[in-house]
């Protein structure tokens, strides 16, 4: 029997939750877009803070897109923190203490959509209690450039680390269940981020990269070779792919299983180009149906499958559907 030990708000051994899930189903829905569902709602986030400036505007909006996703299936939530950053905060005008609070109210929202969901009864059906995963998201996204399809930061691990480790802080203290390390361009990052997950002893998370075609990540690396510089790492939970396009994810996922045996993640978006010049995207999604064509990676071996860019929680609730109900 696994007993649950917690520490600072976040469970130290994190695989009883995937596993307890994957126990039941064939694989764990994660959310889809925060973003860009948002601005299809009619919220402004051409803003160097993109989501985090809802964050600091309208939270309300941001809750109620977690409950939705929980409603449409997910079985976790990807917190609202991935361009929330001190120093973003603070080129603001606001102070460190309150981009701090902002920080962590990311987590207070998604953990508070969660819990709201799930005092009804009949949400509570066929399915396992969601869990929340606190957005890392990469320096580039900082830099609000379009760095994070790029890499090629110019910084030392060392460095990387000292940008991250206040936030990392703050998410944790704030009660999220895992770290949802997103969107990493460069294994330089990751290894940053996997040492830093060493200095906060127990605090588990999942490690994604954003990658360019079907074997490498956005600064150029086998995706291979990132996973396997990070993999032995005990606080690393899953590993996987995230923001790329969907046409790339099957030879992906199967690059990843080359070097792991940790449950592997996607979450693509539609397939459609980030123009960071306009800020906004370019082209068509991929295929018709996402949900239907998410089969096909859970065929080729990942085991956590959600949204990215794009996509939105009637593509969460087509996953869902097959997922707890398969033929």
């Amino acid at each position: 029997m696994i007993v649950n030990r917690w520490i600072s708000g976040i469970l130290t051994d994190m695989n009883s939750i995937i596993a307890s899930i994957l126990d039941r189903f064939p694989a764990i829905v994660i959310d889809g877009a925060l973003a860009t569902e948002l601005e299809h709602r009619g919220y402004n986030l051409k803003d160097e803070l993109w989501s985090a400036k809802i964050l600091l505007e309208q939270p309300e909006a941001i809750k109620q897109l977690h409950y939705d996703y929980f409603k449409a299936g997910a079985d976790c939530a990807i917190t609202a923190s991935y361009q929330a950053t001190i120093a973003g905060f603070m080129k603001r005008g606001l102070n460190e203490q309150q981009a701090l609070a902002l920080i962590q109210k990311s987590v207070k929202l998604a953990i508070e959509a969660r819990d709201e969901f799930w005092t009804e009864a009949t949400n509570q059906a066929g399915r396992s209690k969601p869990f929340v995963a606190a957005s890392v998201g990469p320096y580039g996204a900082y830099l609000a450039d379009g760095s994070e399809y790029r890499g090629n930061y110019g910084l030392s691990e060392e460095q990387l680390m000292d940008f991250h480790r206040p936030r990392m802080k703050a998410l944790i203290e704030a009660g999220a269940d895992m770290l949802a390390c997103e969107t990493i361009p460069t294994p330089v990052e990751a290894r940053a981020l996997v040492k830093l997950l060493g200095e906060f002893q127990g605090v588990h998370a999942w490690i994604s990269f954003s990658c360019c075609d079907e074997a490498h990540v956005n600064e150029g690396e086998r995706l291979e070779e990132c996973i396997r510089q990070i993999e032995a790492s005990p606080f690393v939970d899953a590993v996987g792919i995230n923001c790329t396009s969907p046409r790339f994810i099957p030879s992906l996922i199967r690059e990843a299983k080359k070097a792991t045996n940790k449950p592997v993640l996607v979450y693509p978006n539609s397939g459609e180009t980030y123009d960071a010049t306009r800020s906004d995207w370019d082209g068509q999604p991929v295929y018709e149906s996402f949900a239907e064509e998410a089969k096909v990676w859970y065929e080729a071996g990942a085991r956590l499958i959600g949204g990215c860019c794009r996509t939105s929680p009637d593509d969460i609730q087509g996953i869902a559907r097959w997922v707890r109900n398969p033929r």
